[in-house]
């Protein structure tokens, strides 16, 4: 098998192989023959068709088939021979001459950069020192209660957080239009659930009041017909109520699946939860400046290819999101830069991983595992069905891989220690998602 290489832009290389002639013409006789063996042509009993007939009609077939059947093997032993370090997947033309006994393919593909591994010293990343407060276990603990609030009329005017029952009908230059008719309608004023201005409208309003609503929806609201446009709300006030919280008692620690009615339990539980959370925030936090620092001080070509793939695996993504439209056609630019940044710490991840033979940890695996488990009410159960699925298993692992470089690269960088709150980490992180 004769192969040669030639580098193409960047990273692609051409790489033409020759299958030997021999090779293929035997095995295309090998094939005519068990087919004569049982083939049926009018006129001719089952297996006495002449060889030469089925050679006329289906050895230009049999010989694409013989080929495409030696290029996978063929293929694979080039890549090896010839020490490449494929990207992505190759295209693959074949190549048949028989007048001239020539038969081979031609594959294109990419394949990895050399990554040389740069000096990370000077750099600096910021590590949160976060302690969660008693401040912040109320908190948590006051949300668990508006959750699970009920309403009670109320004789007077209606005020923020309160609830307002109303029928509107929406006009716009004087013309009804689609959607803007209710009745009936909750309000929560405060809730920024509605058109700006709307719930803000309501506040002072009475039981039985009616109030007409000069408002504007907003430039980008989801009906292109109705972005910007002024509107009329004719509102009529049914009813106001106030909220009520339910008390922090046995009864309500037992609606969070705590059978023993322990408030103490309740507490404990919010703690231990917010503690998971400041460690998974906090880990996030530092990963995120590492990744940073790793692209400031890293430049290498990367393969279109793996671009390609990545952005189509976030559009897929993305199109599962979209559950009211999952087949929208969303276009490849709105996800390249993040595929890009993604290939291209693959890349830096990789070679660190390959140069300092990073392997797992089989026990912060595990411990990764238990911490995921233990939010769930039967952690256990949740551990056997992670260790019995290899692919969700394999998340596990991937993200501890992932962390264990995190750690590696922190040993060659400067790390400063920034105290702040449980809400400032939790609304910076809030700030940086968006």
């Amino acid at each position: 098998m004769q192969v040669s290489v030639e580098t193409g832009e960047g990273l692609q290389r051409r790489m033409k192989v020759a299958l030997p002639a021999e090779q293929i013409e035997a095995e295309l006789d090998k094939r005519l023959k068990q087919m004569a063996r049982t083939a049926r042509l009018s006129g001719f009993r089952p297996g006495k068709v002449p060889l030469k007939l089925l050679r006329q009609r289906y050895e230009e077939q049999l010989r694409h088939e013989v080929v495409g059947d030696l290029v996978p093997s063929a293929f694979a032993e080039a890549v090896t021979q010839e020490s490449l370090n494929l990207a992505g997947r190759p295209s693959i033309e074949p190549i048949l001459s028989p007048e001239e006994r020539q038969y081979g393919f031609t594959a294109v593909f990419e394949v990895f950069p050399e990554v040389e591994l740069a000096d990370l010293g000077g750099k600096t990343v910021q590590r949160p020192q976060v302690e969660v407060t008693d401040a912040d276990v109320d908190e948590v603990v006051q949300r668990l209660r508006e959750q699970r609030k009920s309403w009670q009329p109320v004789e007077r005017p209606a005020q923020a957080k309160d609830s307002v029952v109303v029928d509107y009908q929406g006009r716009i230059d004087g013309a009804e239009f689609d959607g803007g008719t209710g009745s009936d309608v909750r309000v929560e004023i405060g809730s920024g659930r509605l058109m700006p201005g709307f719930e803000d409208g309501l506040v002072g309003a009475s039981a039985g009041e009616q109030r007409i609503l000069e408002l504007s929806f907003p430039a980008d609201h989801p009906n292109p017909e109705l972005q910007g446009k002024a509107a009329q709300f004719a509102v009529t006030v049914k009813e106001v109520e106030e909220p009520v919280l339910p008390e922090v008692d046995a009864e309500f620690v037992r609606s969070f699946g705590i059978a023993e009615g322990e408030v103490e339990q309740l507490y404990r539980d919010v703690r231990e939860n917010l503690e998971r959370e400041r460690r998974r925030r906090t880990g996030e936090r530092v990963k995120a400046q590492v990744m940073d620092v790793l692209l400031e001080v890293h430049t290498l070509p990367i393969p279109e290819s793996l671009v390609k793939e990545e952005v189509q695996s976030l559009k897929e993504q993305a199109r599962e999101g979209l559950q009211g439209n999952p087949q929208i056609d969303l276009p490849d630019s709105l996800f390249e830069d993040t595929a890009r940044r993604r290939v291209t710490l693959g890349l830096i991840l990789r070679e660190i991983v390959q140069r300092h033979e990073i392997e797992v940890d089989a026990e912060r695996v595990r411990a990764a595992v238990e911490e995921l488990a233990a939010s769930y009410e039967s952690p256990e159960e949740v551990i056997r069905y992670y260790y019995g699925d290899r692919k969700l298993l394999g998340s596990i692992e991937s993200k501890v891989l992932e962390d264990q470089v995190v750690d590696w690269v922190l040993a060659s960088l400067t790390v400063e220690e920034m105290p702040m709150s449980f809400e400032e980490l939790a609304s910076a992180d809030a700030g940086a998602e968006a």
